[in-house]
């Protein structure tokens, strides 16, 4: 019997169960010195955090082999006395540090959060005694009282209640406050169906109740939220695990070929060691691509300075934005993010007619319609019976503030309250309540006594559960059960909340109401179909997605028949297929990521159930996105590829725990944050191919000179000009790159492919070896009429400099350079302007030849340059020629 007990979850253990369990005194509640003790055995009632040291966060940036190779050659340039060398290697080191640590040092904060949402107080029943302490002191078995206005200090199983409602969305999902009572639940429910519980940080919006502590600090379903927080790891978008791998792909290479130079210069005797070893350092430092890190979060910074601004979305991790580009899955809660969270009314039945309701949200702008017609107060005298009943048997308030219609209350009420002004065109009745008996979860009905103003003719009006109306008109002979059954069960299958409405007349002197005033005389008046309304813009937007190859999934508390009728409504499949959470929880892991893609809504799911399917999802090779605005999202908005919240309704805990934030609370704007992302992804990109070539060419022109043994034509410190200047300003017109035309009609990249296709590796070999070759021939040359070795060196890195200026038109664009498309990015013509100025600089200036050892060019010598430049440009474009006819002769 005791095993039996203990396996039983909280809410289906009866008083005596929890008596015993928790052994613990269900009216006099524990001893003053029982609760130390458990204190002292359990520990405080509290959430644990740990922090990341900032100094951790900062080295762990040198973390990385670019930075392990350039610390070598500082090292080494050091030992040589090559000390300018040695500082800008040093300031690229510096650079790249910083900007990956203010990267990661903007990380969430969630868990802080969480903790801010506790309860501070708390009344607790001990010795028989009412005690408020803190509530990090309450302890399992405490007996808690709680009322309006109170925040739950810990998990509670209710033992005793008066109309108690509280408002737990933040940690279920369910919109509006949920009634509670006290009786045990037989079969598994998820969190959202425990109506005898009740949840830490959430909070009581009506009633009180007395309840039983069955769970603290981490074992409550907030800290096991918080743990699963905690326990998300930092993790890398797509694009930087593929640039990671490129980048320490490239620097084995290059570190493997640099080895084999240096023993093969040894071996032979071709320079002297120190000689040998700059010049294998030059050669590994000109190769490595050290501005990848900084082009890369250059442009990422750029995309997201441009979404904050122009598209309502601030992202907090850099990395994030280029992950919307290759998302596959957008796993999304429902309640205010795929719906207005604002119940309506859109569908009447009465007697002999079935109305609709146009307009939605708690706006008055629609009409009732038959047969999509207006219809006019007083033309239907049941309809006139029922909206007034609807209107008067009502708990809450509809206000207009700032052109905005606010509700104070329930939102089911909001739909009557709104119903009735777009019926009457005014928000005011001719009945003055005298009496209500308010909703209560055991009668689940309002009522109201009212008097007419004028006849003073005296009605009860009710509204509630078709059940519970059903019983009290059945004795009527009029009334017709099978016939109301079927319209209730027509108007569930479509999705919609069915509240019935009934009035009475009542003696002209009665003044209080009752719940035996309900026995018998009551008139049906008919049932009102009310829906959370899809935003129109989101269907839109999911259209447009799909098309894009992103799918939509929907998470949500709702009952299954009312989310997959949304998910119809909203267009996420051709055929919506559903699946609750409990069903979830019977599934394996891997058997889930086998069937994962079957679905498309989720329902009545639990925290844990959401990170299962991001998980699972994850599993099954699809780039995730979460968007969720809850506590109970705040797991799943970690795991995901990138999280998303909203900016508005979204809790701080949610804010927090996700990587972007959609500050106008419009899902639509993912539409635009893909297309975004998949721009931000394609410039990085070009910007990736566009930036190796040089680097590779680099790296040829010293490993061609060893090999052939001559003077070497580059400094280290003028690699390291080429790669980084044009990295932070040539680099920059990808920025403004506009997004390929067809950017939203391809599918999402497939991520486990390479970075860099096979073609794109052919033509980065074959532009290095253009560039290195003319550099080889030029320096040759110019050394052969007797210029300078300095004159020469300047002429190969203007060489180099031109071709990247040429270059450029090649990759900014799959179109053809000199098309249309050539001035769609007319920045890139400022910045063109921008770093032949710093070349002039570099050529030029006195301080910037002793430094850089640059020497002042001819204008024949500019003109071999810019001729190298327009060559690299014109054998590219020939071969993107080839390759765009080819692809439209096989289209």
């Amino acid at each position: 019997m005791e095993t039996e007990r203990e396996n039983k979850y909280f809410y289906q253990l009866n008083e005596t169960e929890i008596k015993e369990r928790f052994d613990t005194d269900l009216t006099k509640g524990l001893s003053s010195e029982e609760a130390s003790d458990r204190l002292a055995r359990d520990g405080l009632n509290e959430l644990q955090q740990e922090k990341t040291s900032k100094w951790v966060i900062f080295f762990r940036q040198l973390n990385n082999v670019v930075i392990y190779i350039l610390f070598a050659a500082v090292v080494l340039t050091v030992w040589m006395g090559h000390y300018s060398d040695a500082v800008v290697i040093g300031l690229v080191i510096v650079a790249n540090t910083l900007i990956g640590y203010y990267q990661e040092v903007n990380a969430s904060n969630a868990l802080e959060k969480i903790k801010e949402m506790l309860s501070t107080h708390a009344t607790v029943i001990r010795d028989q005694k009412r005690l408020e302490v803190p509530a990090e002191e309450v302890v399992k078995g405490d007996l808690v009282y709680i009322e309006a206005g109170d925040n739950i200090p810990a998990d509670l199983r209710i033992i005793d209640t008066d109309r108690l409602k509280v408002q737990e969305s933040s940690l279920t999902g369910e919109s509006g406050s949920v009634n509670k009572s006290t009786a045990a639940i037989s079969e598994k429910v998820s969190t959202g169906d425990q109506h005898n519980m009740v949840f830490a940080s959430t909070s009581v919006t009506n009633g009180n109740a007395t309840g039983v502590v069955v769970a603290t600090a981490e074992a409550t379903e907030i800290g096991k939220i918080s743990e699963s927080v905690s326990q998300q790891s930092s993790k890398k978008t797509p694009l930087m695990k593929e640039i990671d791998k490129l980048g320490t792909g490239i620097s084995y290479v290059i570190l493997g070929f640099a080895l084999l130079l240096f023993v093969f210069g040894f071996i032979f005797n071709i320079y002297t060691l120190p000689v040998l070893s700059l010049a294998v350092i030059t050669m590994i430092v000109g190769s490595v691509p050290e501005g990848l890190p900084a082009t890369t979060s250059v442009v990422l910074a750029m995309g997201v300075s441009d979404m904050a601004k122009r598209k309502n979305t601030i992202v907090k991790t850099l990395p994030s934005v280029e992950t919307l580009g290759s998302v596959d899955i957008i796993a999304t809660d429902k309640t205010g993010t795929l719906t207005k969270n604002e119940m309506t009314a859109q569908t009447i039945m009465t007697k002999s007619n079935q109305y609709s309701i146009s307009g939605v949200g708690y706006a008055p702008e629609g009409a009732v319609l038959l047969n999509d017609q207006p219809v006019e107060h007083g033309s239907d005298s049941a309809l006139d019976a029922l909206i007034q009943a609807g209107y008067q048997a009502n708990e809450s308030e509809l206000n207009q503030e700032d052109d905005e219609w606010v509700l104070n209350g329930e939102p089911t009420d909001g739909a009557f309250l709104t119903m009735y002004r777009k019926y009457h065109q005014s928000g005011t009745s001719d009945y003055e309540e005298l009496s209500r008996i308010p909703f209560d979860s055991d009668y689940r009905y309002v009522a109201s006594l009212s008097q007419h103003q004028q006849s003073q003719a005296v009605n009860i009006f009710i509204k509630g559960s078709p059940d519970k109306l059903f019983e009290m008109a059945e004795h009527n002979s009029d009334f017709d059960l099978t016939y109301w059954k079927e319209k209730v069960d027509d108007l569930s299958s479509k999705g919609k909340r069915v509240i019935a409405v009934a009035k009475k007349t009542a003696d002209s002197n009665q003044t209080e109401l009752t719940h035996e005033d309900l026995a018998s005389g009551v008139e049906f008046l008919g049932i009102v179909g009310i829906i959370d309304p899809p935003r129109e813009e989101v269907i839109a937007a999911i259209k447009t997605m799909r098309h894009a190859g992103v799918e939509v999934k929907m998470i949500t508390g709702d009952h299954p028949s009312t989310a997959k009728a949304i998910a119809d409504h909203l267009g996420l499949a051709d055929e919506v297929h559903a699946i609750t959470g409990i069903e979830l929880d019977e599934m394996s892991a891997d058997e889930l990521a086998e069937k994962i893609n079957d679905y498309h809504v989720f329902a009545r799911t639990t925290p844990e159930n959401k990170l299962k399917i991001i998980e699972a999802y994850q599993k099954s090779g699809k780039v995730t996105a979460m968007v969720g605005d809850g506590v109970n999202d705040a797991p799943a908005l970690k795991m995901a590829d990138i999280g998303v919240a909203m900016g508005q309704k979204g809790t701080d805990v949610s804010k927090d725990s996700a990587d972007m934030v959609l500050a106008n609370d419009d899902f639509s704007t993912m539409e635009t944050a893909i297309h975004e992302g998949r721009r931000i992804y394609d410039n990085i990109k070009k910007s990736i191919l566009y930036l190796l070539p040089t680097s590779f060419a680099e790296g040829s022109i010293i490993a061609f000179t060893l090999l052939l043994q001559r003077d070497l034509p580059l400094q280290a410190t003028q690699m390291l000009w080429i790669n980084m200047v044009s990295a932070i300003t040539i680099q920059f017109a990808f920025i403004f790159e506009p997004a390929e035309k067809n950017i939203m009609e391809r599918p999402p990249r497939n991520t486990r492919f390479s970075l860099i296709s096979k073609r794109e590796a052919v033509q980065i070999a074959y532009v290095s070896i253009l560039m290195a070759g003319f550099s080889l021939i030029a320096y040759d040359w110019l050394i052969d009429y007797g210029a300078s070795q300095q004159i020469a060196s300047t002429m190969v890195v203007n060489i180099m400099v031109m071709s990247k200026i040429f270059y450029l038109f090649n990759i900014r664009t799959t179109a053809l350079a000199f098309s249309k498309e050539f001035f769609t990015n007319k920045k890139a013509f400022l910045i063109i302007g921008i770093m032949i100025g710093l070349q002039l600089l570099l050529t030029y200036v006195p301080f910037m030849q002793r430094y850089f050892y640059t020497e002042g060019l001819s204008m024949l010598e500019w003109g071999i340059a810019i001729a190298v430049g327009f060559i690299v440009l014109l054998i590219t474009e020939i071969h993107k020629f080839i390759r765009l006819k080819m692809t439209t002769d096989t289209a």
